[in-house]
């Protein structure tokens, strides 16, 4: 299989919930696979997907981690970024 190295600027819980859901797809999961996979619930699982933004953090990031997804914080160049 080969490697992608796909980044997704997220600003929003729908912008993580969407490289979650990609990268299930292209693991070949379906979302009650996922859920166990990383230790949450499927209705959790299926939240965080449809980005709601009141996800629990620590879970968001358990969830990320397991589907082996890193989460990477850097300072942005103000005004004009």
């Amino acid at each position: 299989m080969e490697e992608r190295n796909v980044k997704h600027k997220a600003t929003t819980v729908a912008d993580i919930g969407t490289a979650v859901r990609e990268k299930r797809r292209e693991d070949d999961l379906t979302l009650a696979d996922a859920a166990a996979l990383c230790g949450v619930g499927y209705r959790f699982m299926s939240d965080l997907e449809n980005g709601k933004a009141t996800a629990q953090l620590g879970k968001v990031l358990r969830v990320l981690t397991a589907l082996g997804l890193d989460v990477y914080i850097e300072a942005r160049n103000w005004p004009n970024e």
